[in-house]
């Protein structure tokens, strides 16, 4: 009978230089968007947790937090993580626990979306101007992806489009004297600032 050789992983660097944790309150979109970020020279890899029952931002703070005790994972200073999340209707004192879990250390951080995710998503295309709630978002959105339904098209944004709806976030963000945008905002452009910037 043959001896069954033991597998031995070779112990050495990791082929990235840069991991992004990322835990989301959306199943789809979120995973799907921040996806396009990890490249094929290994140089930033995009984490996306699967989220645990229930979608309120606790629960993404949860996911977070459980993902990092299990991994024992102590992020090089170099490695982020990051909660993302909706204002929607969630209680700011549950937005509160967010924002001091992220201020507990330089490389955690909270992106935030006044109302929803697709806001941040709508500014790769306009201003989104006149737009104040969820619903607005969506709809404006299915004039320029027609078959939206919670999901990000292949190859859709360029770097140019992204670059845009960084400067459109950037120049609407009012969060210099609050912890995440009060009206129509996005902070999420401070994450993919930091994942372009490795690129």
């Amino acid at each position: 009978m043959k001896k069954r050789r033991n597998f031995v992983r070779e112990m050495g660097e990791r082929r990235y230089k840069r991991l992004f944790v990322i835990a989301t309150e959306g199943e789809k979109t979120e995973p799907q968007y921040f996806s396009l970020f990890n490249d094929r020279q290994a140089i930033v890899k995009i984490m996306c947790l699967n989220r645990q029952k229930g979608s309120a931002p606790l629960h993404v703070k949860k996911s977070m937090e459980d993902y990092l005790i299990a991994k024992k994972m102590d992020l090089r200073t170099d490695d982020e993580a990051w909660l993302v999340v909706d204002k929607d209707n969630w209680q700011d004192d549950h937005l509160r626990q967010l924002y001091e879990w992220a201020n507990q250390k330089s490389n955690y951080g909270l992106a935030l979306s006044n109302p929803c995710f697709e806001y941040w998503i709508l500014l790769h295309f306009e201003d989104a101007k006149g737009v104040s709630s969820a619903k607005d978002c969506c709809n404006k959105l299915q004039q320029y992806l027609p078959n939206y339904d919670k999901g990000i098209p292949s190859g859709k944004f360029t770097p140019s489009m992204i670059s845009d709806a960084i400067q459109r976030a950037s120049n609407r963000d009012q969060t210099q004297d609050a912890p995440w945008p009060q009206s129509t905002g996005s902070t999420v452009y401070k994450l993919v600032q930091n994942i372009r910037k490795t690129q």
